[in-house]
C-alpha cells in the first residue's frame, strides 16, 4: 500500500488522537444531571474542527518540505475532502442515535456514557475496516467499481426513500436481543450489566450501546468507500475519518437542538453519495480533481442547509 505516512506522521497522529480522547473522556465525560448544552456542544465542535485544521496544516508543511508542493497540496486537499465527507455522512447516523435514545428512554446524562463507548468502538472498527479495505483495493483494484456502484444505489435509495424512517420497535436485532438476553425493565444508572439473585442481566443502556455500534458499522459501509473515491492512501483515509469521528459526541448534542431545521439534509447526503459513486465508476474515463470534489461536496451541503432554513422560515 502506497502511503505518505511516515513513522513521524503516524506517531504525531497517534499522540493527537490519544490526547483528544483523554480530553473527551476526562473533561467532557464528567457525570452530570444534564447532557451537554447546545452552546457547549458548539464550542467543543469548534475546538475539534480547529484541531483538525491545525493537523492538516502541519501535514501540508511536512509534506511540502519533504515531498514537494504538489504532493503537499494534493494530500492536504484529499484529507480535507475526506474529513468533510465523513462529517456530512455522520449526520444521518447521529439522527439514528437520537431515535435509539428516544426509544430506550435514555436521559442526556446517560447518553454521554453510551457515546463515549460508541466513539471508542467506532475508532477501533473504522481502523480495522480502513486497513482491510486498503489492502483489498491494493490487491483487487476493480473493487473501486463495486464500491462506486454501491454508493450510487445507496444514494438513490436514500433520496427516493423520502422521509420514511424505520420503526425502532420493529428492529429485528433489538427483538432478538430482548428474546435471548435477560434484560432489566428499567435503566440502572450508568450500568450496562447488573446482577440479581445470582444472575447477570443486561440493561436497556447495553442494548442502546449495541445498536449505536451497529449503526456505525452500517454507516461506515457508505463513508469508507466514499473516502476511497478521494484517495486510497491509508494514512489520509484513516486520519480524515478518525478526526471526523472524534468530534461526533459534541456534534450529536449540537444537532439534537437543531435536527428539525435541516429537513433537506437527507437529500443533500444522497446527492453526495451518488456523485462520489459516479466519480468512482467513471475514473477510467473522466478524472475529477480532488479539489473539484471538495468544492462539489461543500456546495451541495451549503445549498441543502440554506434551502432547509429558507423553507422552514417560509413555513413559519
Amino acid at each position: 500500500m502506497t502511503t505518505v505516512g511516515t513513522p513521524m506522521l503516524w506517531g504525531a497522529f497517534a499522540l493527537i488522537v490519544i490526547t483528544m480522547l483523554a480530553i473527551d473522556l476526562m473533561i467532557q465525560g464528567r457525570r452530570g444531571e444534564y447532557g451537554m448544552s447546545v452552546k457547549q456542544a458548539a464550542v467543543w465542535s469548534v475546538i475539534w474542527v480547529s484541531i483538525t485544521f491545525t493537523f492538516n496544516a502541519g501535514l501540508w508543511w511536512y509534506l511540502n518540505s519533504t515531498a514537494g508542493h504538489e504532493v503537499a497540496a494534493e494530500q492536504s486537499v484529499a484529507f480535507l475532502t475526506g474529513y468533510l465527507i465523513e462529517k456530512a455522512l455522520a449526520v444521518d447516523n447521529l439522527f439514528v442515535w437520537l431515535m435509539l435514545f428516544n426509544y430506550f428512554a435514555v436521559p442526556p446524562s446517560l447518553q454521554r456514557r453510551v457515546l463515549v463507548y460508541g466513539v471508542l468502538g467506532a475508532i477501533i472498527l473504522r481502523t480495522l475496516m480502513i486497513f482491510g479495505g486498503s489492502w483489498l483495493i491494493s490487491q483487487f483494484d476493480w473493487l473501486l467499481y463495486v464500491f462506486g456502484a454501491f454508493l450510487i444505489f445507496t444514494g438513490a435509495k436514500m433520496f427516493f426513500g423520502g422521509e420514511e424512517q424505520e420503526n425502532t420497535a420493529d428492529n429485528p436485532l433489538i427483538k432478538w436481543l430482548q428474546r435471548h438476553l435477560r434484560v432489566t425493565n428499567t435503566l440502572e444508572n450508568e450500568h450496562f450489566l447488573v446482577k440479581r439473585n445470582g444472575l447477570w442481566y443486561v440493561t436497556p443502556l447495553f442494548l442502546t450501546l449495541v445498536m449505536v455500534e451497529l449503526s456505525d458499522v452500517i454507516f461506515a459501509l457508505d463513508s469508507i468507500p466514499a473516502i476511497f473515491a478521494v484517495t486510497t492512501d491509508p494514512f489520509i483515509v484513516l486520519t480524515s475519518n478518525l478526526f471526523a469521528i472524534l468530534g461526533l459526541r459534541a456534534m450529536y448534542f449540537l444537532l439534537v437542538g437543531m435536527a428539525e431545521k435541516f429537513s433537506l439534509l437527507k437529500y443533500g447526503l444522497a446527492v453526495i453519495l451518488v456523485f462520489i459513486g459516479l466519480k468512482m465508476t467513471m475514473v477510467d474515463f473522466i478524472h475529477i480533481p480532488v479539489a473539484v470534489s471538495l468544492g462539489v461536496v461543500a456546495m451541495i451541503l451549503i445549498v441543502t442547509l440554506v434551502a432547509s432554513i429558507f423553507i422552514r422560515q417560509k413555513a413559519n
